[in-house]
């Protein structure tokens, strides 16, 4: 993975794949030398590598995951509507609203035509297509229902990328509520503290405590405000570049997460349904309970949700059942265990996990909804404090100066 200060770019490029074929695609990273390591890593011998350039034409937008989402549902729909499979690659890529995206489904469908399968030619793009939508897709070619797990898959992804934009939310609201006091603050004291400032000097009176207090803070801001935004940004990446390097924070920073009043449990919430959700697709493709298992909890989201799934995984693949790994782990709800309990004895888990997704996942809706009506009251409140509190530390001069008269 690149380093975050490193800028990426789009790369074009042709190769040879480990059965002889030619094949071609898009990626994006840093430099020319990173593309062929990840190549490589791939089976792929690049022949030739090239540099897309955006110098006179529009910036590239980037494909998200709602890009992957509705790309699996047109497939899976076209599919189910007995359209060939190179056809309806054909179709989806140049039709697609994102000319990314379709550049890069046009990729996969010519890796096909070159004699690739539909998995291995996904598995060229790891950035967008993880080990869970490959597995599937292979699992699907493999029992010869590629339109069902498609399917499945499209649904998978509508479930998850709707209840990401839910917990994302959650997390943005109160970010804005803080930068935007942070902005209103900076502003005051930036440029209408100063203006009192020369006014409480023809006073020559000593100035209460509390407005001391902000005419120092504003002068501080006016000389050193850089020093204030350099450590702020730099908090701001080191902190990011931490959590990416190193587990022993990631673990720290998803742990007090979960613990946060609200934002916690929404984030509580949306990894259980994410575990749910996850290993109702899995296993009604037919994939194995342990192998499904590793899947799931790759797809956690949260550390603390992937290093217990990883342990249940273990005791699951000894013989024990799910349902009593769940409760020994301490980290799912007696909700969730139960019903997986109820779907191991009924022989339905599958169903089971996605009717557990379904409530938690309308948990979450609900819960965001009750932040997001929580929440705007308090923007109020701290706005009207810290903007209250700068007109009273600077009418209170003038106050005092009236009392005296």
């Amino acid at each position: 993975m690149a380093m975050v200060a490193e800028k990426e770019y789009t790369f074009t490029w042709e190769g040879v794949d480990r059965k002889g074929s030619r094949i071609k695609g898009v990626s994006d990273g840093p430099s020319e030398g990173f593309i062929k390591l990840q190549l490589r890593k791939q089976g792929i011998n690049p022949t030739r590598i090239r540099k897309k350039s955006t110098l006179f034409g529009k910036r590239k937008k980037p494909i998200t995951g709602q890009d992957v989402s509705i790309f699996s549902r047109q497939l899976a729909t076209m599919m189910s509507a007995g359209v060939p499979l190179v056809q309806a690659l054909e179709i989806v890529g140049r039709g697609h609203a994102n000319p990314s995206m379709g550049e890069m489904v046009l990729g996969i469908k010519a890796n096909i035509e070159n004699g690739s399968t539909l998995a291995e030619s996904l598995a060229k793009y790891p950035r967008y297509f993880d080990d869970l939508f490959v597995n599937l897709v292979d699992a699907g070619e493999r029992s010869g229902a590629l339109d069902t797990l498609l399917d499945k898959i499209a649904t998978y992804k509508e479930k998850t990328e709707s209840i990401k934009k839910k917990v994302k939310k959650a997390l943005t609201y109160p970010t804005a509520v803080l930068v935007v006091a942070f902005i209103v603050t900076g502003i005051l004291l930036y440029f209408v503290v100063p203006q009192f400032k020369s006014l409480f000097e023809g006073f020559g009176a000593d100035l209460p405590a509390f407005t001391k207090f902000v005419v120092a803070l504003s002068e501080f801001i006016q000389a050193d405000w850089w020093i204030i935004l350099f450590v702020l940004v730099g908090t701001f990446f080191g902190l990011r570049e931490a959590h990416i390097r190193s587990e022993k924070v990631r673990r720290f920073t998803d742990r007090l997460l979960l613990r946060l009043p609200i934002v916690g449990d929404i984030l509580y919430k949306s990894a259980v349904a994410r575990f749910a959700r996850t290993l109702s697709t899995m296993f009604a493709a037919g994939v194995p309970l342990v192998e499904a298992m590793d899947s799931v909890a790759k797809a956690a989201g949260n550390i603390i949700f992937t290093e217990t799934i990883f342990a249940m995984r273990d005791q699951v693949s000894t013989g024990q059942q799910l349902q009593l790994t769940m409760q020994q782990a301490g980290l799912f709800p007696a909700m969730a265990v139960q019903m997986v309990a109820i779907g191991e004895e009924s022989g339905s888990l599958d169903h089971m996990c996605g009717k557990l997704a379904d409530f938690y996942e309308e948990e979450v809706d609900a819960a965001v909804d009750n932040l997001t009506a929580l929440l705007e009251p308090m923007i109020m409140v701290v706005l009207g404090t810290l903007v209250g509190g700068l007109v009273v530390a600077m009418y209170l001069p003038i106050f005092k100066l009236g009392q005296a008269i």
